[in-house]
């Protein structure tokens, strides 16, 4: 099933198909100077800062401007990280996450931060058909889900960047991830320096936040999810 957003259509996983001319959409590849980011998946290491913003609206646009093109639609992802009882992914500081998002799952895991002004680490991660059963055999092997969070997604692509645009429960932050270089231009392209950058995973900023923000549940979610789709 495909869906036209603006002059956009997007396929039933969220995909931009390209614009919308007429009546008809011309395929679109995102080239040149526009490159979805394959640092991750080629060499397994994931870098990566987020940005926070005041709203939605005021990041989109901000993205747009800065030149990036929509690369994946608005849609809600539900995450869950899991652990061992002695909490031997945390104390190596790995982590291990099941995503839900458009009908489909993802394994990631992630190892340990490395040294560096931005969040760099270990990346391994695949695209699971069964979300229920994978978190059965991860639960029979002794694992347990120990943290759970929402965002709504949007993603655009840049060169070497992939930029995300989450709208959380405790706030909007755009993610830039890709090479060095890629995520210091779109930084500044955003109106950003590297003062800006937030390091902490949502897991961290949820704690530094959620009293503050009111909240009294152990878990990042939205009180009222679907609340969340217009922004």
């Amino acid at each position: 099933m495909r869906t036209q957003l603006g002059p956009f259509l997007f396929d039933e996983h969220g995909y931009n198909l390209g614009p919308v001319t007429q009546g008809k959409y011309v395929a679109k590849s995102v080239t040149g100077s526009l490159q979805p980011v394959s640092t991750p998946r080629g060499d397994m290491i994931e870098r990566e800062i987020k940005l926070q913003f005041e709203t939605a609206g005021e990041a989109r646009t901000a993205i747009l401007a800065a030149g990036a093109a929509p690369l994946k639609c608005r849609r809600l992802q539900e995450d869950a990280l899991f652990d061992t009882s002695d909490e031997s992914l945390r104390r190596t500081g790995c982590a291990l996450r099941v995503r839900s998002e458009s009908g489909r799952s993802l394994l990631t895991f992630k190892g340990p931060a490395q040294a560096s002004r931005m969040k760099t680490r270990e990346e391994h991660e695949t695209v699971v058909s069964d979300g229920d059963v994978l978190t059965r055999v991860l639960e029979s092997l002794g694992l347990h889900v120990w943290f759970r969070y929402q965002k709504f997604r949007e993603e655009f692509a840049a060169e070497d960047a992939t930029i995300a645009l989450d709208e959380t429960p405790i706030g909007t932050f755009v993610e830039i991830e890709g090479g060095e270089r890629a995520i210091e231009f779109m930084a500044r392209a955003l109106g950003r320096s590297e003062s800006d950058y937030v390091l902490d995973s949502y897991r961290g900023l949820f704690l530094q936040r959620r009293e503050r923000l009111g909240f009294t549940g152990a878990d990042m979610m939205f009180a009222d999810e679907w609340s969340q789709h217009s922004s």
